[in-house]
């Protein structure tokens, strides 16, 4: 009898990843003022991106930059 072993990696389609990370703080300060004018706390702004780095939305609280993540059909992932 052939035994096959599933790993984590191999459950997560890549592509449907969205890693969640608190913004940094050179990140914020290469954003225009009026993109952070309705931000209330800017120690609580989250990035989400793509496996390859790409930015694909900035968000204030961790909540909901997993909301958002799942809104759009992605696994949110948190990051340090």
């Amino acid at each position: 009898m052939k035994t096959t072993t599933t790993t984590f990696a191999d459950a997560i389609d890549a592509s449907k990843v969205a890693y969640i990370r608190a913004i940094r703080s050179r990140e914020l300060a290469a954003l225009p003022n009026e993109a952070l004018e309705s931000v209330h706390d800017l120690d609580r702004l989250y990035v989400l991106t793509n496996g390859d780095g790409q930015k694909l939305a900035i968000v204030e609280g961790r909540e909901a930059a997993i909301a958002t993540a799942k809104a759009n059909s992605l696994q949110p992932m948190l990051v340090h």
